[in-house]
């Protein structure tokens, strides 16, 4: 089975924060599982792919750039975005199909925003999504903390969409390559 590592938005300047915003829910572990992930990625031969959003630093410099800490591999194919959904307006569509790929594990932030909208338009895109639970974070919004929504998020899109193509939600520490959408079938 053709799969790929998703890493979205785990920019420098989203991750840390600024003036406006302030650091993602749980950084360190974020950044630790998206490393951990990108290892395993890179042991059972599975290419990444980042995905950037031109919102971030105004889409230039160090905060634009994936996380610092982030040991993205060197050949890892790289789109930027301008809209929420990291399928609108890019390549990766074409991208992921060109490759034949029908997995797709997804990483990064911010989860009530661009992961959820990733994971949704992927399966009705015709791939599986695995989304790591322990791999995407977010910040406090007036209504939730960045901890409630990841956890909403986790508890709603793992067997979102069960017909053809659906998400399951599993851990870093888990067999991500090794899907088990076929189990729910």
């Amino acid at each position: 089975m053709n799969q790929t590592l998703l890493i979205i938005d785990a920019q420098q300047e989203l991750i840390d924060g600024n003036q406006e915003e302030s650091t993602v829910f749980n950084k360190e572990q974020l950044i630790m599982n998206i490393n951990l992930v990108i290892e395993k990625a890179k042991k059972s031969s599975v290419p990444v792919v980042c995905v950037r959003d031109l919102d971030v630093a105004e889409g230039i410099g160090k905060g634009f750039q994936v996380h610092e800490e982030i040991n993205v591999p060197v050949d890892a194919k790289i789109f930027d975005k301008s809209a929420t959904n990291s399928f609108h307006g890019t390549g990766l569509l074409n991208h992921l199909k060109s490759q034949k790929i029908e997995h797709v594990v997804i990483m990064g932030c911010k989860t009530q925003h661009c992961i959820d909208s990733a994971v949704r338009t992927a399966t009705i895109s015709g791939l599986d999504v695995t989304l790591v639970g322990d791999g995407h974070s977010t910040t406090d919004s007036d209504a939730l903390s960045a901890e409630q929504i990841i956890k909403h998020h986790n508890k709603t899109l793992h067997g979102h969409y069960n017909v053809e193509h659906f998400s399951v939600v599993r851990n870093a520490v888990e067999d991500l390559f090794h899907p088990i959408h076929d189990s729910y079938r």
